[in-house]
């Protein structure tokens, strides 16, 4: 990924979680328990979490699988991370985080039961590679599963329109001091394939047997499902 993308997320990396937070009245949180329950995840199993960041869904991951299970958060920034320990161990959760780039994974094929990558997919530089390398690293018949905003439309699309373009940069610089930032990841989000597009990308990568997704807050963010060969 670019040095530009990199270092633009380090320096929001401090006060990311209020950000988010605010910005997104707190349902994040909700859609990243419906990744969690759409994964089909079990108890004992082995989950890669790209693109963690602060950790969130790596620990919605870690209580879903239990003591038994595994889960390994990576993110390409490591500044994105330094609070994810800490999350972990208040929690009682034994998570281990490593710096990684999602197109260059560094760990053999077959190891995991599950790749999951949230708000992350459209900062890759080249997605298809990461969707491949996620599918490598699962065993046949895992999953790779994506959480990513989509293009909602009509009234709720003219709002989230008007609420991305000047409130979250706004809010966002203020929370955060880099207003840039934030204008940076509304027009990523407001250009990146969602819905049908986005399933058609993974198809075009070869590596699943099947997809499938679910649109959630009527548009805003979507949950991709992609079954590995």
């Amino acid at each position: 990924m670019s040095e530009t993308v990199r270092t633009m997320f380090a320096d929001i990396a401090p006060r990311y979680d209020v950000a988010n937070t605010a910005l997104s009245l707190g349902i994040h949180h909700l859609w990243r328990r419906t990744v969690v329950r759409r994964s089909q995840v079990q108890v004992g199993m082995r989950i890669l979490d790209c693109a963690t960041g602060t950790g969130d869904l790596a620990l919605a991951f870690k209580k879903a699988v239990g003591k038994s299970g595994h889960v390994v958060g990576t993110d390409f920034c490591a500044e994105m991370m330094e609070t994810a320990p800490e999350k972990a161990r208040k929690n009682g959760m034994d998570i281990r985080f490593e710096v990684a780039d999602a197109m260059n994974l560094p760990y053999p094929d077959n190891s995991f039961d599950i790749a999951s990558i949230s708000f992350g997919i459209r900062n890759v530089d080249v997605p298809t590679q990461a969707l491949r390398e996620m599918a490598r690293v699962v065993r046949p018949g895992g999953r790779v599963v994506v959480l990513e905003f989509g293009q909602p439309q009509g009234i709720v699309g003219a709002f989230y329109r008007f609420y991305s373009n000047h409130v979250i940069p706004f809010v966002g610089g203020i929370l955060s001091g880099n207003r840039e930032a934030y204008s940076y990841l509304n027009r990523t989000a407001a250009q990146f394939p969602s819905g049908d597009n986005f399933d058609a990308m993974m198809h075009e990568t070869g590596a699943f047997a099947g997809t499938n997704y679910k649109a959630l807050t009527f548009g805003i963010a979507y949950v991709y499902i992609g079954k590995v060969l």
